[in-house]
């Protein structure tokens, strides 16, 4: 096995399998289903739904704990709550609640923050957020936090961005973003999906291989991490791609990304004469979903 195909099956190993997939999909369907009669007395598994977060972007990994579902509510049911006497956004919250547990009366559903929380005993939960459709074709989705008030989001300009670039990279972009979740994972890298995501996208605009494949994953790994380690991780926030909303920093990464482009060059210096330790250097940095 050379390089292309230690990578092969490193990205199979980080994505999703076809039994979760069809799991998820299932859960979604029932949720969006009852959601769709309570709220707008409709009988419909898909409409006025849509998956967010790192899944809707696909790039979610094997493993995902948390999965982000938008459903969108009619604009009176804004109005009903907008003019609710105390916190309108937790009873709204709360009735997004109470319609779940309809369908899942045995699961433990909450209503916190900004989501309703819909944990499966497979370890994933639904985090669903109630929200309206703007004219801007931005959502207005409440927060219960200190009071109650509306907040907006644009999560479908960063899909569609995430989508193309995919499409126009040969597949690498979404690869990477799992890749990087995993690096994450292994090394504790203070850092939400959005971000990764975002710095993929930023770094394949102008990685000159970006239309090549798994061959070439060590050096997008090897180069990822430079650009990554020059990154002025100090920074308040960032711009996410598609949408240009704030993606607040978490914490200091590129000190952690300038040990792994360290790694990296060993890796790459072992690959053709030392093989099994440059596999061992991919897995220090990458974990054990990489093969062995």
């Amino acid at each position: 096995m050379g390089v292309g195909d230690w990578f092969g099956t490193f990205c199979d190993n980080l994505t999703i399998p076809t039994d979760k997939r069809s799991s998820i999909s299932g859960r979604y369907q029932l949720i969006t289903r009852r959601l769709n009669l309570d709220f707008r007395n409709l009988e419909s598994e898909l409409q006025h739904s849509f998956y967010g977060g790192s899944y809707g972007r696909g790039t979610a990994i094997n493993g995902i704990s948390d999965l982000d579902m938008l459903f969108e509510l009619p604009s009176d049911v804004y109005y009903q709550y907008d003019s609710h006497s105390g916190n309108g956004q937790s009873a709204l919250l709360q009735a997004v609640k109470n319609s779940i547990k309809k369908t899942y009366s045995v699961t433990d559903v909450s209503a916190d923050g900004q989501v309703v929380e819909v944990p499966f005993d497979d370890g994933i939960t639904f985090e669903v957020v109630p929200c309206f459709l703007n004219k801007s074709e931005t959502y207005t989705y409440p927060d219960s936090n200190d009071g109650g008030k509306w907040k907006t989001t644009n999560p479908k300009p960063e899909i569609a961005a995430i989508g193309k670039g995919d499409q126009d990279w040969n597949g690498n972009l979404k690869r990477l973003g799992r890749m990087i979740r995993a690096w994450k994972n292994k090394w504790d890298v203070p850092m939400v999906g959005l971000l990764i995501d975002t710095f993929a996208h930023r770094f394949l605009e102008n990685w000159e291989y970006r239309d090549k494949s798994f061959n070439f994953y060590d050096w997008m790994s090897r180069d990822f991490f430079d650009f990554l380690a020059n990154e002025d991780d100090t920074k308040s926030y960032w711009y996410a791609v598609g949408s240009n909303q704030l993606i607040r920093g978490k914490g200091n990464f590129s000190f952690k990304a300038k040990q792994c482009y360290n790694i990296a060059l060993e890796a790459i210096e072992k690959e053709k004469d030392y093989p099994f330790t440059a596999k061992s250097k991919w897995r220090e940095i990458y974990g054990t979903q990489c093969p062995s």
